[in-house]
């Protein structure tokens, strides 16, 4: 969407009244009315594990049955305007899945789960044609038409997934000029958040802007204006301890442009993986645990001084991680030579995808690679001595400076 005209900000741009939205808590009780089909299985997706996704399902079965009604449906013009053609992972062949990297490979495959957990409990429903009910095409349409473009987590919104008709349009910005919000009415009105130029997008925000393998994943775009990407450390497990030091897909980050480590990363990887492997000593104590209070306890001096005495082996660690994904993403793109673009038509998103990731890891390599040898490291690898934690303090203006390119 673009606009013509002088827009203000907290304009509102769009209403759709709420008897033309799919609330899902409005339509899970319109169907579950209809036929006690649809709660079993309902129940079915609680049991296996996917409760969450029942909101979500509901919608996906009235689309069914909005489709199979044909020009006689009243949403016919809406559904008629929607894509046929999907790049996300519900979409992807299997080739498609073995030239993904680990993060996205994962993210991908929860997506591709919901779709075969719908498929499966789509069977105990009498609303549907056994044909349709088998008819994997329509049902990556349906579940990708909700996926890609049902609110969620919107101000009035509760706990309802809702799909909103025409205001469902607007494209995703790093930067936004929209917002969607329901009234108590579960009337949606997209309005302003800032003042828009003439002929300036409206744009709304589809998730995390420095989690672009999520976006790709779930809608099968890149964004290329993505600030930053997730650092990729797969191997770290979710603690609250690590939770509580930084580790989160939207903290955990390298920049793209410059090539920066976030702060998060250089916590985290110090913590989890190099104190991890301190032993205790009488002279030195549990410096891991004395990393993790100074943290709790914002004592900023502390950890400045744990940072430095074990810098080299922190960026080591971070080095050795970069190092080999980039050969993973050398082989991913080597699998996908030759391969044909009519087979495989998603096949260049992903290469997309991987070369953004890429030129990331390529500048937080050449960052690495410079501070390790400013310290006097092998650059390729090998041992170094590095000073040792024993107490003391050294002046956080010194870890400062060490780590201004990081920052």
């Amino acid at each position: 969407a673009v606009t013509t005209v002088d827009i203000p900000a907290g304009s509102t741009v769009m209403y759709i009244p709420a008897e033309l939205c799919f609330h899902s808590s409005t339509v899970g009780a319109e169907l579950c009315a209809m036929s006690p089909t649809v709660q079993a299985a309902a129940d079915q997706l609680a049991k296996i594990g996917s409760g969450n996704s029942i909101p979500d399902f509901y919608i996906f079965l009235k689309l069914l049955m909005e489709y199979e009604k044909e020009d006689q449906s009243d949403y016919f013009p809406y559904l008629d305007s929607l894509p046929r053609l999907y790049f996300n992972a519900a979409s992807m062949t299997d080739f498609c899945y073995e030239c993904l990297p680990p993060l996205v490979f994962s993210l991908s495959r929860m997506e591709r789960v919901k779709l075969e957990n719908f498929q499966q409990v789509l069977q105990k429903i009498d609303l549907v044609s056994a044909y349709n009910k088998q008819n994997l095409p329509l049902l990556k349409w349906c579940f990708n038409a909700v996926y890609t473009r049902a609110y969620a987590d919107k101000e009035g919104q509760g706990t309802d997934v809702t799909l909103t008709p025409m205001a469902d349009m607007f494209n995703h910005g790093t930067d936004t000029e929209v917002e969607v919000y329901f009234d108590e009415g579960g009337n949606a009105m997209a309005y302003t958040t800032v003042d828009v130029p003439a002929n300036s997008p409206l744009r709304i925000s589809y998730g995390c802007p420095t989690n672009p393998s999520f976006l790709f994943a779930r809608y099968g775009f890149m964004d290329d204006s993505s600030p930053a990407t997730f650092c990729k450390m797969m191997d770290i497990p979710k603690t609250p301890e690590n939770v509580n030091m930084g580790m989160d897909f939207s903290k955990m980050l390298f920049y793209h442009d410059t090539g920066d480590i976030s702060q998060e990363v250089m916590d985290v990887v110090l913590y989890a993986k190099v104190l991890a492997n301190i032993k205790y000593s009488p002279e030195t104590g549990d410096v891991k645990q004395q990393f993790y209070d100074a943290h709790m306890n914002g004592d900023e001096a502390t950890k400045a001084a744990i940072h430095e005495a074990y810098r080299y082996e922190t960026i080591s660690a971070i080095k050795k991680h970069v190092d080999t994904f980039m050969e993973q993403l050398i082989a991913l793109e080597a699998k996908s030579e030759g391969k044909s673009l009519e087979e495989h038509p998603r096949l260049p998103v992903i290469l997309h995808h991987n070369q953004f990731v890429k030129e990331t890891f390529s500048k937080v390599k050449q960052n690495l690679d410079g501070a390790v040898a400013e310290m006097g490291g092998p650059v390729n690898g090998g041992d170094w001595g590095g000073d040792e934690w024993n107490g003391g303090e050294w002046p956080a203006e010194e870890y400062n400076q060490e780590y201004a390119y990081m920052e």
